[in-house]
């Protein structure tokens, strides 16, 4: 009886390792199968099984007026995707997103340091107003403070934390909505940066 057991035994131990190795093998060649090593490259952040999401599309550096931001539109019977009707700034977002591209650049400023009038921070602005929101160095010093800055006067400081920021224009260089108006007969009414002692300047 003790025998019977042990060759009872013996059969439960080899008859799985030899099917396991069997199916390990055979796995790996199917594998090997199913994805050849010469995939066409797909855009950046997506599957190799995935279709490239830039196919049928314009990429940002083929954009050259305003005709090349306008929508194909959906085919009939379908509903449009936000690609198939956006238009203008909304369609250059989404082209730019689709490459891995942040067009309007929303990444935070630069909080590891105080913005001193010498070497302000500088904020891009494409408009001729840029709004800046502080909060001091380092971060979350102070509640978000909002401050403007316009072509006229790109350079200010936070009424807090005393952080000064540049606005640096990288718009087109004439404005086609000016339409020659009338220069503005009132002064600019004055606020905090206009009392700040000689001394403070630059500090």
């Amino acid at each position: 009886m003790f025998l019977q057991r042990s060759a009872i035994t013996a059969a439960r131990r080899t008859v799985p390792r030899f099917a396991a190795r069997r199916t390990f093998v055979s796995s790996i060649v199917r594998r090997e199968q199913q994805h050849p090593k010469s995939d066409p490259p797909k855009a950046v952040g997506h599957s190799a099984s995935s279709p490239s999401v830039l196919e049928g599309y314009k990429k940002l550096d083929e954009i050259k007026t305003m005709e090349d931001l306008t929508a194909p539109g959906a085919k009939p019977g379908t509903v449009p995707t936000d690609i198939e009707q956006a238009t203008g700034l909304e369609r250059l977002e989404l082209l730019g997103k689709m490459q891995g591209i942040d067009v309007f650049d929303m990444r935070p400023l630069d909080a590891s340091r105080v913005g001193t009038l010498a070497d302000p921070i500088v904020v891009n602005a494409a408009g001729n107003e840029q709004y800046v929101g502080c909060t001091g160095c380092p971060a979350d010093s102070h509640n978000v403070l909002w401050i403007t800055l316009t072509r006229e006067e790109p350079l200010t400081r936070c009424m807090e934390c005393g952080s000064a920021y540049k606005m640096h224009y990288v718009g087109p260089a004439d404005d086609g909505h000016a339409h020659d108006h009338p220069a503005n007969p009132y002064p600019r009414p004055k606020n905090m940066a206009d009392f700040i002692k000689e001394d403070y300047l630059n500090a």
